[in-house]
């Protein structure tokens, strides 16, 4: 049985999106069984990925030039085991609308010793690569602490 894991940022165009296939990747790689889906609190629908976000993961061989940002939903609320939030306020936010998903909600940052992970929307590339790097460590360690299922 696979984990569902969503993963949300304000827009889902800059690092929800790197996260998400960032996690995808990564959990390929270590043989884990997880679905992942990103969205965004603010409730942008079918946006690109920002290119600077597809510019970064594609120097790492990653692609996003797919993606489509979407709202969080009560029924991507209901599907996730885990729910990855960026700022504090994506939590406040998520538990408003969803006080059931209180049990669900961890910030991504928590797992590589920060606390937030700041929006590079408006920032240059290089931004985006610091962003990308502050979300690999992130994801990797939120995924190697994740419990094996049998």
């Amino acid at each position: 049985m696979a984990y569902n894991i969503l993963v949300v940022c304000t827009g889902n165009i800059c690092r929800s999106p790197i996260a998400e296939v960032q996690l995808r990747d990564y959990a390929l790689r270590r043989q884990r069984d997880i679905q992942v889906k990103s969205a965004s609190v603010l409730g942008l629908v079918n946006k690109p990925a920002h290119r600077h976000a597809q510019a970064v993961v594609k120097e790492v061989g990653l692609d996003l030039s797919q993606h489509r940002s979407q709202p969080v939903t009560p029924e991507l609320a209901e599907w996730a085991d885990y729910v990855l939030g960026m700022e504090i306020q994506h939590s406040s936010k998520l538990r408003a609308r969803y006080p059931h998903l209180e049990d669900k909600l961890l910030l991504l940052g928590s797992f590589g010793g920060m606390v937030e992970i700041q929006d590079p929307l408006g920032g240059w590339r290089r931004r985006f690569r610091i962003t990308r790097e502050e979300l690999q460590r992130c994801t990797q360690a939120f995924l190697d602490q994740l419990p094996r299922q049998t």
